[in-house]
């Protein structure tokens, strides 16, 4: 960490370690607020979300005010992410799911038509609010599902394509509607999931519940792990991490696309845990691989929160702000009344909602946190877990490039 004072202003250079060690500190802040608050618990906000964004304004304030300037080094971001997805996949016990395995696929697809529907309405939303505040359609489209469901790297690819275009602005759009959506998608998804639960009185399956407590003398906890067994599970994790990575470049290079290496991450970590299921090479701990996604998830959320520069987005707030919180109120409207009862209207349902407002408004890692708030409170969903995350992580992105591409094409000018 570099501290310097420029031109007056304490300038601080946060390098990865510091950044990562800034962001324990905020999620650890974020638990003991919400421990201590019981609104924040009603709602199921989550605990790196609370601190996080109290960082992050508090960032905010400090720049606007020329009192201090920080600058993190996000690079350990990408691998805390890639991280979760891996201890996801091997959390994924397929034998648990072969009764009823057929209306879990006939589910997912489902679950990807209503996604595919609910991006190209975000579209139309954004082109229709954009013409009724003067906003140009490149600007309208941009805060639309590009930055909604496709995030931040979307938002910066399209942006990028924008500004070749004559759209000056496109990257701050982009970068200002992926925001706003990310910081929606967690206050949101949380409590519309706990709200349909409640209200309906929503419970999780009994045998989902139920289904560790036969495996226990397997699935130790890591008080009960020998120190070799602890590190034969870390590895695994870090070994099915970087199979990820490198199955993802040739999954690109093979398709001539950038392919997440947090899907074929997972799909490893799938692929290790059933084969290690029918070999035995290792004993395997869920709950030392859950715990330990589940803290890299924290620590994710918490760093892209506490390095979002609100004062770069200042200048084009009001029309952005707009367009995503007509597509906020669109999400709410359709996941209480269309999407809840489309997808059952049962516990798993109600999970996949909080995960739709996450994925659908922001990102992936949003929509775990959301469905991770609610498993933790009123117990695990495992078809929510599987289907949205595949879902929103590969197949949403193949739904909603069609529309946007054919949009672009016939409401975009060219200006240079």
């Amino acid at each position: 960490m570099i501290i310097s004072l420029v031109k007056g202003i304490l300038t601080i250079h946060a390098d990865g370690i510091c950044t990562t060690s800034l962001a324990a500190v905020i999620l650890l802040v974020g638990c003991w607020l919400k421990a201590r608050n019981q609104l924040l618990r009603k709602y199921c906000l989550p605990a790196p979300v609370i601190g996080g964004s109290l960082a992050m304004f508090l960032v905010f304030l400090g720049h606007e005010a020329g009192l201090v300037h920080i600058q993190f080094d996000t690079q350990f971001q990408t691998p805390f992410m890639i991280c979760f997805f891996t201890a996801v996949g091997l959390g994924a016990k397929l034998s648990a799911f072969s009764e009823g395995m057929n209306q879990g696929g006939k589910l997912l697809l489902v679950y990807w038509l209503i996604t595919a529907f609910i991006s190209l309405c975000q579209n139309l939303i954004g082109l229709t609010v954009g013409h009724l505040i003067g906003l140009e359609p490149a600007y309208s489209l941009l805060a639309s599902a590009i930055s909604m469901v496709g995030g931040h790297g979307a938002a910066g690819a399209y942006g990028s394509t924008f500004l070749k275009m004559g759209y000056p602005a496109s990257m701050e759009v982009g970068a200002s509607a992926a925001t706003f959506g990310l910081i929606a998608a967690v206050m949101c998804g949380g409590p519309m999931g706990r709200f349909l639960i409640e209200k309906y009185h929503l419970h999780a399956e009994e045998e989902e519940e139920a289904q560790p407590l036969p495996e226990k003398p397997k699935n130790l906890t890591h008080q009960q792990l020998a120190r070799l067994d602890i590190l034969k599970n870390v590895a695994v994790i870090l070994i099915c991490m970087g199979l990820g990575v490198w199955l993802a470049q040739g999954v690109g290079i093979l398709l001539n696309m950038t392919f997440p290496s947090y899907v074929c991450a997972m799909f490893v970590g799938v692929l290790v845990r059933n084969l290690n299921e029918k070999v035995h090479w290792y004993r395997f701990s869920e709950s030392l691989v859950s715990s330990f996604g589940e803290i890299m998830l924290n620590l994710y959320l918490a760093i892209v929160l506490m390095s979002l520069k609100l004062w770069e987005m200042a200048g084009i707030l009001s029309g952005v702000m707009l367009i995503v919180l007509a597509h906020v109120a669109f999400m709410l409207v359709m996941c209480y009344f269309v999407v809840f009862r489309v997808l059952g209207s049962n516990y798993d349902a109600a999970v996949m909602c909080a995960g739709l407002c996450g994925h659908g408004l922001g990102a992936v890692p949003s929509a775990m946190v959301n469905m991770t708030v609610l498993a933790d409170q009123y117990g695990m969903s495992r078809k929510a877990f599987l289907i949205v995350p595949v879902v929103g992580s590969c197949l949403a992105d193949l739904a909603y490039q069609p529309h946007t591409l054919l949009l672009i094409k016939l409401f975009v000018e060219n200006l240079n």
